[in-house]
């Protein structure tokens, strides 16, 4: 369990508002469309029915290396674990309202939910919760109701940081990724639908790592290493937590899934530690500069004794003027190791990039016609398109 860090010079005086813009659209909310049962802001009030459908077909490549065998836990054993789980993160669990007009509280256009971070008022939800909001306004569990100004949105990874005028806030601890097991107790907070009344709660296990969705086509956005779980999870729930059975934040809940049938009970959160290095970005300055390889690649596979291995990505092409061609790859080599950590995949390398920033060094191994190649590269910064 890792303790997020003190933002005590965080003032919401600081950070402009929401900049206006229209509400949300069947056509514009990217989650609606294209994802159907995406969780989160775009709903209506009193819209109860999923819209769009769930693409079955598109790529996706969970790592199952950490299956582990686990003791049988009795249904009342695990009531009691997420009673007690609910008791410690329900009051750190927010419900956000996005407005159309500033000003105009007839104007709601959108429902989701929050994670309260940091004691003096800063708090966690999806960028896709607050897009296009003209004001937002944050409503504690114990009913208190703030007006948010937004610190920052990153799209690209669909992480947002709000903040509001409290101090002395009841915050969540953070999970240990590393230590997370398929399996594992989860447990999702959040207000499903914008019901009143406070967070919901309801509990699964943790289904799958590194997930990949492609939830908006015409920005090129694809959400990379995701945490699947089949905690039931409905829209309105988005930007709320993904718990641990010590109720520690595994991640921020973003999507599910949904086919013409309806849903399909699986739940995708954005991990804990990608979570945060986004939300640090966005406090510190602002907006994140995103790392950006330039290369388009496709997954690379070893024949060993008849059965196709994963080894690594292999580079299909090179962007013109990037570090990575500078620094010596070329088309045909496979990418096995990005700063030391194996790669298995492009969705793992992808995965293993949104760690890092625009600027930073890295050494990549490749491999080339059977031979080990290193190379240290300075990593660009990921282009707007």
């Amino acid at each position: 369990m890792t303790t997020p860090p003190s933002l005590e010079s965080w003032r919401p005086t600081v950070f402009a508002p929401a900049a206006p813009g229209r509400p949300p659209s069947a056509h514009r909310t990217w989650f609606t469309a294209f994802l159907g049962g995406l969780v989160g802001a775009a709903l209506m009030v009193g819209i109860v029915a999923w819209t769009g459908a769930f693409s079955g077909d598109q790529p996706v490549a969970p790592t199952a290396d950490r299956v582990v065998e686990r003791p049988i836990i009795t249904s009342g054993e695990t009531v009691g674990r997420v009673a007690a789980v609910a008791a410690r993160a329900v009051p750190s669990i927010v419900a956000v309202q996005i407005y159309a007009v500033a000003g105009q509280s007839d104007t709601l256009a959108g429902a989701g939910s929050g994670v309260i971070f940091d004691e003096n008022g800063l708090i966690l939800t999806n960028s896709h919760v607050i897009e296009g909001a003209a004001e937002i306004k944050v409503s504690l569990s114990d009913g208190r109701t703030y007006a948010a100004d937004l610190v920052g949105s990153d799209p690209i990874t669909d992480i947002a940081v709000l903040g509001i005028g409290a101090t002395g806030l009841p915050t969540i601890d953070y999970a240990a990724i590393d230590e997370v097991e398929i399996g594992d107790l989860a447990v999702a907070v959040g207000n499903p639908l914008g019901l009143e009344g406070g967070p919901s709660v309801t509990s699964g296990v943790v289904s799958a790592f590194n997930r990949e969705l492609e939830v908006d086509p015409f920005r090129n956005i694809v959400l990379y290493g995701l945490l699947q779980t089949d905690a039931p999870i409905t829209r309105g729930s988005s930007g709320g937590a993904l718990l641990n059975e010590k109720g520690d934040l595994l991640g921020i809940t973003t999507a599910i899934g949904v086919s013409d049938v309806g849903a399909e009970g699986l739940g995708f959160a954005v991990p804990v530690d990608l979570v945060d290095s986004i939300a640090q970005d966005l406090i510190v300055e602002g907006q994140v500069r995103h790392a950006f390889l330039g290369i388009t690649g496709r997954p690379a596979f070893s024949d060993q004794n008849g059965v196709e291995v994963p080894i690594g990505a292999e580079i299909t092409g090179l962007t013109a003027g990037s570090a990575i061609g500078a620094a010596g790859a070329r088309p045909g080599d496979v990418i096995v190791s990005l700063a030391g950590e194996r790669v298995s995949s492009m969705n793992l390398l992808v995965s293993q990039l949104r760690t890092f920033r625009a600027g930073q060094t890295v050494d990549v191994e490749l491999i080339r016609d059977g031979d080990s190649i290193e190379l240290s590269l300075t990593l660009d910064e990921r282009p707007e398109n």
